[in-house]
């Protein structure tokens, strides 16, 4: 099945939709699962007490493993049917998530964790696919469409895993995951087609190519640089918000943090849309403005360092500038060389994520020196880095 076998354009622009809608669907339901396990640190407590001070590990293993997954299988997408390689993806995560269902220890939980953390990078091989499948002149709307699933995976999957957890406890958490991803397997052996790999290399040089990506692309450099600064940003916000809230005036818990995840789903369905205008008026012009928007909801969080109602506000903003740049970013990417896209893919997201690092650790040096307003000031000056890396780059140089 291809989107050229369909009978007229209507057919076939049908037929795209459901491809995207199914890579959506793929994002999400496979990057939730580096997410389910932060909700259950408690309960991880009370069925360990003998290592209740490693539980901590399990969420910063299982983030590593997503760092370690990107760098070393989100390359082979290139080189292999990148339909093959997500069904034993699966295949491999639904082993790791019984494993972890049935830890008889903290220290097996650990093992399972980093593993799926490796295997959770499905994501970043449907992406790609959204890209391939997609004619030039809808790239961007295409995987805006499969980010706005990778987005709602990483915002719902807290909220999935309280609610289950609460009820049918965290082992069960794990086996539901493991349900869902055998009903994904089903429908992408049903619906998905094969793609075409663009690449002979040896793995070894598969992995050693992207260096030289980074070194041929300058485009590839800039646009690395100004999305991980402005994950380092949105990273400094939501690594610093639970401890905001706790305090005066308004004493709240963590579950108040989680429910701002939800407000976050603005900048989820803001993806497709800021897809559609980097297809029409240009990626580089949509940066500027997340650019903009980014630096514009750090005035706005220095401002209401006691308004839940601005708070609400400044996240609104931030996320649609983050998820807007986003996209355009990897619009603009995927265009540089066509036959490596999940190359460029993968160092643009390592450099994203640790940028994101970056954020969370300025965040936790901030905060207890410097407080809010500090907190603030960081993220209006990783913006203005953005801005600077962005636009001393000439526009015909942007390609």
């Amino acid at each position: 099945m291809s989107t050229s076998d369909a009978s007229s354009p209507a057919s076939a622009d049908r037929s795209l939709r459901g491809l995207l809608f199914l890579l959506a669907t793929i994002a999400g339901v496979s990057v939730a699962n580096i997410y389910y396990n932060q909700p259950l640190l408690d309960n991880f407590r009370q069925s360990f007490p003998g290592s209740a001070s490693w539980v901590g590990t399990v969420p910063a293993v299982t983030q590593l493993g997503y760092a370690a997954g990107m760098l070393l299988l989100a390359p082979l997408g290139d080189r292999f049917d990148r339909r093959r390689l997500i069904l034993l993806q699966i295949a491999g995560m639904c082993v790791a998530l019984v494993v972890a269902a049935a830890a008889p220890t903290l220290a097996v939980l650990i093992v399972a964790s980093l593993a799926i953390g490796v295997l959770a990078t499905i994501a970043q091989q449907a992406v790609p696919f959204a890209a391939e499948l997609a004619p030039p002149s809808e790239r961007g709307h295409a995987v805006g469409m499969v980010m706005s699933g990778l987005l709602l995976g990483i915002l719902l999957a807290r909220t999935a895993s309280g609610v289950i957890g609460e009820y049918f406890g965290w082992r069960a958490v794990f086996g539901a995951s493991v349900v869902a991803l055998l009903l994904l397997a089903v429908v992408i052996i049903l619906r998905l087609p094969k793609s075409q790999p663009t690449s002979t290399l040896p793995y070894g040089k598969l992995l050693v190519s992207m260096w030289h990506l980074v070194v041929e692309h300058r485009a590839l450099r800039e646009a690395s640089l100004t999305g991980a600064a402005l994950f380092a940003a949105f990273s400094i916000f939501w690594s610093v918000l639970a401890l905001l809230l706790a305090g005066a005036p308004f004493h709240l818990g963590p579950q108040a943090a989680g429910l701002f995840g939800i407000v976050g789903a603005a900048g989820a369905m803001a993806a497709p849309l800021a897809g559609k205008f980097a297809d029409k008026r240009g990626p580089r012009a949509i940066i500027t403005v997340s650019i903009v928007l980014v630096a514009l909801s750090f005035v706005v969080f220095g401002a209401s360092a006691k308004s839940i109602v601005g708070l609400v506000i400044g996240v609104i903003v931030l996320d649609i500038g983050v998820q807007a740049a986003q996209i355009s970013n990897q619009s603009r990417i995927y265009a540089l060389k066509p036959d490596a896209r999940s190359r460029v893919n993968t160092v643009y997201m390592v450099a994203y994520f640790i940028g994101g690092a970056l954020g969370s650790g300025v965040g936790a040096a901030v905060w207890p020196a410097f407080g809010w307003l500090g907190v603030s000031v960081a993220g209006i000056a990783f913006a203005a880095f953005a801005a600077w890396n962005h636009l001393r780059l000439p526009a015909r140089a942007a390609h």
